[in-house]
Order: C-alpha cells, then structure tokens, then sequence
C-alpha cells in the first residue's frame, strides 16, 4: 500500500470534499481523506491499479487544480 499527499487548489466547501474524495474513489484507491482547510488529500492506494497521475486527472476533471 502506497500513501501520498496532493495539494488540491480551489476547494472551498463540503461539496468540494465529496467531489474530490468521489472521483478518486471511482479510480480505485483505498482511502481519501480531504483537508478542506489546508487544501491537502491523503490518499491510500495500490499503485499495481491506480496511478498518481490517474487520481490528479480525476480530481482536475471535478474543476480543481492539483500542484
């Protein structure tokens, strides 16, 4: 199991946690857990079926940046 930490901009309310924390379950990983306040995700995953770069494109197709 792999663990990372992104830097999610643009994320300002509840919905926001639910999109993000949404659209990195449907790719696969094993846990989210949304910063709202520091802008930061702590992702839990399988790199053998789910990429870093795979989850950034998914939290940037739900609007928000990942730097």
């Amino acid at each position: 199991m792999e663990n990372v930490t992104l830097d999610v901009q643009g994320m300002t309310c509840g919905h926001c946690v639910q999109a993000v924390t949404k659209a990195l379950n449907e790719v696969g990983v094993n846990d989210v857990a949304v910063h709202l306040e520091t802008g930061k995700v702590d992702v839990s995953f399988d790199k053998e079926k789910v990429t870093v770069e795979q989850m950034k494109e998914a939290i940037e197709d739900q609007g928000y940046d990942v730097v």
